[in-house]
């Protein structure tokens, strides 16, 4: 039988604790692998390498549109920037947009690490396993 932890006598909730500060900062799934994606591209971080990077690491192939609208809502939120690159040969004389993450970014993502770590360490492993 499931026990809500809310019911637990005694049980500290990882969720409850959570400082108003932090939980403001929650992200989705999608956000957390985009800002992920941007981190780990650096320099290179614009629509086709980021696309292709969240496919591999995914394993789904992402529509452009799929791709491009959380980022305008991340940039909307002010957890990532982004800036046009100059011309460029390679894509016939258009501008690239590169994007990146805003201090208040970084912090987000940090902050949701540590919420997502805290709750990972307090399951235990049971018959079906979680490692």
């Amino acid at each position: 039988m499931f026990t809500h932890p809310r019911q637990i006598e005694g049980e500290h909730n990882a969720v409850s604790s959570l400082s108003e500060r932090e939980t403001v900062k929650l992200l989705s799934s999608l956000d957390e692998l985009l800002m992920l994606v941007i981190l780990e591209l650096g320099e290179k971080a614009y629509g086709v390498p980021i696309r292709r990077a969240l496919s591999k690491a995914t394993g789904k192939e992402w529509s452009i549109g799929a791709v491009y609208d959380p980022l305008y809502r991340l940039e909307h939120r002010k957890l990532i920037e982004s800036f046009l690159s100059g011309p460029t040969q390679d894509r016939g004389g258009r501008s690239k947009r590169i994007f990146s993450l805003t201090p208040k970014g970084r912090e987000a993502l940090l902050s949701h690490k540590r919420i997502r770590d805290r709750l990972w360490g307090r399951i235990k492993e049971t018959a079906g396993g979680f490692s």
